[in-house]
């Protein structure tokens, strides 16, 4: 992902890549500065590494009232998510469990659908796909879409999910969100949301070709988060699909 968010950051004329970084300790390398020169440097770090190094770094960032902060870090726990949420207060940061552009689009529009389509007449199920060496399901972003779809309809998703279906399951509950996966292949990431009522049927989709999708969107995290007041902001929030 540096790797990745680097090359895009550099075909952006708007951005400077000013400094890359590795945890403390580690020699540098080529083109690699020490941490603390990078934080001087730089007005917002991107950072793709563990939650424990995302919470030290939020810390530092905190500390010293900036550079603001991307962090793409993913399995972080209660404690490491309020830690960052703690340090947000001081400094600004973007943390998203997905960086995709799209993908949080249709986050935002899934919710918007919930909004507007009664649960009485519409089902919701979720689908996604990805590559036969995925150890997890349904996916992270698959459970992002349950949540947009429960938080649409002002219900918790754990009080209306369905993740398995096998056997006599009976008629399906009313306002039920149910998930469904296939695991095969060399999939990149398929995830779609279908709203089933007797009349009609609306599916929005989204399709993963390249992982450098996640890059691009970081990149785009970066730009709109400079300069922001000190908070804790999401994908959502960088595409302005916030409810007023």
């Amino acid at each position: 992902m540096g790797q990745a968010i680097g090359k895009v950051a550099a075909d952006d004329p708007a951005l400077t890549v000013v400094a890359r970084f590795d945890r403390p300790g580690t020699e540098t390398g080529p083109d690699l500065v020490g941490r603390d020169q990078a934080l001087q440097l730089a007005d917002v770090v991107i950072d793709f590494t563990l939650p424990a190094a995302s919470v030290e770094l939020a810390r530092l960032c905190a500390a010293a009232a900036g550079p603001a902060l991307v962090i793409g870090a993913t399995g972080a726990s209660d404690e490491q998510r309020a830690a960052i949420a703690e340090a947000a207060q001081r400094v600004p940061i973007v943390y998203a469990r997905n960086y995709s552009l799209g993908v949080n689009l249709l986050i935002g529009l899934v919710a918007q659908a919930a909004r507007a389509l009664p649960a009485d007449a519409y089902d919701i199920e979720i689908f996604e796909a990805h590559h036969r060496h995925k150890v997890d399901a349904p996916s992270g972003t698959a459970f992002m879409l349950g949540e947009a779809a429960a938080h649409g309809r002002g219900v918790e998703l754990t009080k209306v999910e369905r993740r398995t279906r096998d056997g006599i399951t009976g008629e399906r509950p009313v306002g039920e969100i149910g998930f469904s996966v296939l695991r095969g292949g060399g999939i990149v990431g398929d995830h779609s949301v279908t709203f089933a009522a007797e009349e009609e049927i609306l599916t929005l989709s989204h399709s993963g070709r390249d992982r450098g999708l996640f890059a691009r969107g970081a990149v785009a995290a970066a730009r709109w988060v400079a300069g922001r007041p000190p908070g804790l902001y999401d994908m959502q929030d960088v595409l302005g699909l916030k409810e007023a």
